[in-house]
């Protein structure tokens, strides 16, 4: 799919979540400089506190959105899918997923969750992926996302920020398919707060 249908998709998807201002406001945005530096601080603070632990896009991705929605005048969505490399699914298997049942689940252990899928945040049409570089460099991480970041991005890298369109250029394929409600978010944001907190007391 091109990404000016992804793009048309999403819409769709952040609409019925959010409503059609949210999905205009989304199409129109973009990223100045200074949007970029509080971005970049909050992901440094972020990536400093949150611990190392598979399986944990959702909530570290939940917790930048939140903590970037009090800092930045910005539309910002937080959106689950397949995370391909090089055309080949390396969190995710293109399947359809209930969203809504997933991520409304209360009891689910987001440390270890059972659903495979990758989980991002977008920032109009720019991908803002917190968690890509940390589960490339971990020993549990898809050997293919690895071998490719050590490629193409190299080492001791933190936060991808990238426009959608240009993705596809470095590789990597992010293909929404669910956009997490204000409630999902919250919800994942109480799942890394506890992380954080039963880390941080070790």
């Amino acid at each position: 799919m091109s990404i000016v249908k992804d793009l048309v998709e999403l819409g769709k998807h952040i609409a019925a979540q959010h409503g059609w201002p949210a999905a205009k406001a989304f199409k129109a945005y973009e990223m100045s400089e200074a949007d970029r530096a509080v971005l970049s601080k909050c992901a440094v603070d972020l990536l400093k506190i949150f611990p190392s632990a598979p399986g944990t896009s959702a909530l570290m991705s939940a917790a930048l959105a939140v903590h970037l929605e009090s800092r930045l005048d910005a539309p910002i969505q937080v959106v689950a899918g397949t995370l391909s490399v090089e055309g080949v699914p390396v969190f995710g298997d293109r399947m359809p997923f209930d969203g809504a049942t997933i991520f409304g689940d209360a009891d689910t252990d987001w440390a270890h969750p059972d659903w495979n899928g990758h989980v991002w945040v977008m920032i109009g049409g720019y991908i803002v992926d917190i968690s890509i570089f940390r589960s490339a460099y971990s020993a549990q991480g898809p050997a293919r996302l690895a071998r490719h970041v050590d490629l193409v991005f190299g080492p001791n890298k933190g936060l991808y920020v990238d426009r959608w369109k240009r993705t596809a250029q470095m590789g990597l394929s992010y293909e929404p398919q669910y956009v997490l409600s204000a409630e999902d978010v919250t919800r994942l944001m109480g799942g890394a707060y506890h992380l954080i907190k039963q880390n941080g007391a070790e």
